[in-house]
């Protein structure tokens, strides 16, 4: 099971228990947990569920693992036979988050039926 989530602005396809680097979320603190509610898009192998503009009670619960920054960007700028060269570096910090639970609606509901089936088989 595979869903697309929107978070800060990026999308990113993740599965139950990835990995995911993703922009640096200030309120975050190590070992926090987060839920994102913009959930895109969501396929369990058999079934794909498509939000209008997000898929109704659809949930993505991760757990920070920790901050960071990225390898060093060089930015160079110059013109041609004008001796014009300036150099710039920047490093993006980042948020390493792990996948742990994707949910939806339908599939609580469908978890209850199938308790509710076998509680009234076994009476």
């Amino acid at each position: 099971m595979y869903a697309i989530v929107e978070i800060s602005g990026k999308q990113y396809k993740v599965q139950e228990g990835d990995i995911v680097f993703v922009d640096r979320i200030e309120s975050a603190e190590e070992g926090s947990k987060i839920t994102f509610d913009k959930v895109l898009f969501i396929s369990d192998g058999k079934k794909v569920t498509v939000g209008e503009n997000t898929v109704k009670g659809a949930k993505v619960e991760a757990s920070v693992v920790g901050h960071g920054k990225d390898k060093k960007i060089v930015v160079f700028k110059y013109k041609a036979k004008k001796n014009y060269r300036r150099t710039q570096g920047h490093r993006q910090p980042y948020t390493k988050i792990q996948i742990e639970k994707i949910s939806t609606t339908t599939r609580a509901k469908k978890a209850e039926e199938k308790t509710e089936d076998k509680s009234q088989e076994e009476a």
